[in-house]
C-alpha cells in the first residue's frame, strides 16, 4: 500500500476506529492499587483527597498524551526509545527501574484478584494468591482472536467497574456539595506524614509508569502516517486519551467518595479491602458488598491482563530480544511478587498495606519514566512536527518537578520521622 492510498484510507476511517489504546491503558488507572489508596484516603480523611485525585488525573492525561505522541511520531514505544537513545548503563538503569515498576504493578493487580476471590468464593487468601497465576494465560488466549478483541474485552471490564460504582454511589448517598468542593479546592491535610504517604500512593496509583510504556506501544497498532494524516491520527488519539482517562478519574473519585460516605462519615477507619467488604454489608446491604467484590475482581483481572502487555514491552527492550517468551517472563514476575506476598500474608500483613506500599514504590519509579519521556518528546529531531510546543514543555516539566519534589519530600519525611511512624493502622 503506497503512502497516498494509506492516507486516503485513514481519512475514511471513523472516529471509532481510533478508540481503544487509551481505554486499554485506562484500566491501569482503576486497578486494585487505586482501590487501596482511595479506600484508605476516603475512610481516614473523608473527601479531603479528592483534589489529589483530580490533580493526579490531569498529570496522567498530560503524560499519556506525551506517551501516545512519542509512539505516533517515532513508530516505537517508550522502552525501545530509551534503549536506542541510552544504549549504555543509563538505559540499563532506566529499564531496570521499569522492570521494578512492573513487579510493583503486578503485586497490586494479583492481590486485588486474590482478595476478590476470597470475598466472593471464600477461598483462603494464600490459596487465592497462588490461583492468580492463571490470569497469566488470559491475555495470550484473547490475542488469538485479534487485538481488537483484547481492547473490547478490557472495555467490558471497565464498564463493569463503572456500573458497579454507579450502584455504590446510589446506595451510599454522599454529600454532593462537599464532593464538588473537595474535587477542586486543595487543603493542608497532605502536610501530615501519613497523609503524604497516602497521597504519594494516590499519585503512584494514578500516574503509573507501566501505562506510559503500554500506551506508546498501543498507538502503533493503528496506522502511523505522515503529514496531514499524522496530525489527524494524533488528534484522534488525543480524544481517545482524554475520554478514557476522564472515565478513570470519575471511577477513582467514586471509590474515594464511596469510602468517605460509607465509612468516614460514620467514624469508621478501614484498613483492609476485606474489611471494607464486610463493613459495607451491614451498613448498605448485601448488594453493596457483592457489587464491591465483583467490581474488584473485574479490576484485578483487567489490570493484570494489561500488565502482561506492559511487561512484554519492557522486557523485550531490556533483553534486546523480540519476541521474548512472555509466558515465562510473566510467570517469573508473578512468582517474584507472589511468594513474598504469600509469606507476608501468613505473617499477618494486611493486603491493603501491601497494596498501598506497592503504589508508593510505583510513585518512586515515576521520575525514571517521566523524565526521559518529556526529554524525548521535546526533541525536534525525534518528534518532527509533533514536537512539544512551549506551553506543553512548560506543563510537562512542571508536572515532572512536582513528581520529583513529592518523591524527595516523602523520602526526607520517612527518614526524619522513621518508617515505623508511618502507620496504616
Amino acid at each position: 500500500m503506497n503512502h497516498q492510498t494509506a492516507e486516503k484510507m485513514q481519512h475514511q476511517r471513523s472516529f471509532w476506529y481510533f478508540l481503544g489504546p487509551a481505554f486499554l491503558v485506562s484500566v491501569g488507572y482503576m486497578d486494585p492499587g487505586n482501590w487501596a489508596t482511595s479506600i484508605e484516603a476516603g475512610s481516614r480523611y473523608g473527601y479531603d483527597f479528592l483534589w489529589v485525585i483530580t490533580l493526579a488525573s490531569l498529570v496522567a492525561i498530560l503524560m499519556q498524551l506525551l506517551s501516545a505522541k512519542l509512539g505516533i511520531a517515532t513508530g516505537k514505544n517508550l522502552a525501545q526509545m530509551i534503549r536506542s537513545q541510552h544504549p549504555g548503563k543509563g538505559g540499563t538503569f532506566l529499564l531496570s527501574s521499569a522492570a521494578l515498576a512492573m513487579i510493583a504493578t503486578d503485586l497490586a493487580e494479583f492481590l486485588g484478584v486474590a482478595v476478590a476471590l476470597n470475598l466472593l468464593f471464600d477461598i483462603p487468601l494464600v490459596a487465592a494468591i497462588f490461583l492468580t497465576i492463571f490470569d497469566v494465560l488470559l491475555i495470550l488466549w484473547l490475542e488469538r482472536f485479534g487485538f481488537r478483541w483484547v481492547e473490547m474485552t478490557i472495555f467490558g471490564f471497565v464498564a463493569t467497574i463503572g456500573l458497579g460504582y454507579v450502584v455504590e454511589l446510589w446506595l451510599v448517598q454522599p454529600e454532593w456539595v462537599q464532593v464538588a468542593q473537595a474535587l477542586a479546592v486543595p487543603n493542608d491535610t497532605i502536610m501530615d506524614t501519613t497523609a503524604l504517604f497516602i497521597a504519594m500512593g494516590i499519585l503512584g496509583a494514578t500516574v503509573m509508569p507501566h501505562n506510559l510504556y503500554l500506551h506508546s506501544h498501543q498507538v502503533t497498532t493503528r496506522a502511523n502516517l505522515a503529514g496531514e494524516a499524522l496530525q489527524r491520527f494524533y488528534k484522534m488519539m488525543k480524544w481517545d486519551t482524554i475520554l478514557a482517562l476522564m472515565a478513570a478519574w470519575i471511577i477513582n473519585s467514586a471509590i474515594l467518595i464511596m469510602a468517605s460516605a460509607a465509612f468516614h462519615e460514620k467514624g469508621l477507619l478501614i484498613t483492609d479491602i476485606d474489611e471494607a467488604y464486610h463493613t459495607l454489608g451491614p451498613l448498605q446491604g448485601s448488594s453493596a458488598a457483592l457489587t464491591f467484590a465483583i467490581a474488584l475482581l473485574a479490576s484485578g483481572i483487567a489490570s493484570s491482563a494489561t500488565g502482561t502487555l506492559a511487561g512484554q514491552i519492557v522486557f523485550e527492550s531490556f533483553f534486546k530480544k523480540h519476541p521474548v517468551n512472555i509466558l515465562k517472563i510473566r510467570v517469573y514476575i508473578r512468582l517474584a511478587t507472589m511468594i513474598p506476598a504469600a509469606i507476608a500474608i501468613l505473617l499477618s500483613a494486611k493486603p491493603l498495606s501491601l497494596l498501598v506500599l506497592s503504589q508508593v514504590i510505583l510513585s518512586m519509579q515515576l521520575p525514571f519514566a517521566v523524565i526521559p519521556l518529556v526529554m524525548m518528546t521535546s526533541n525536534p529531531e525525534l518528534m518532527g512536527e509533533l514536537v512539544n510546543q512551549p506551553i506543553t514543555k512548560l506543563l510537562a516539566w512542571t508536572a515532572t518537578v512536582i513528581i520529583v519534589a513529592l518523591n524527595l519530600w516523602l523520602l526526607v519525611m520517612l527518614f526524619w520521622e522513621g518508617v515505623h511512624k508511618v502507620t496504616l493502622h
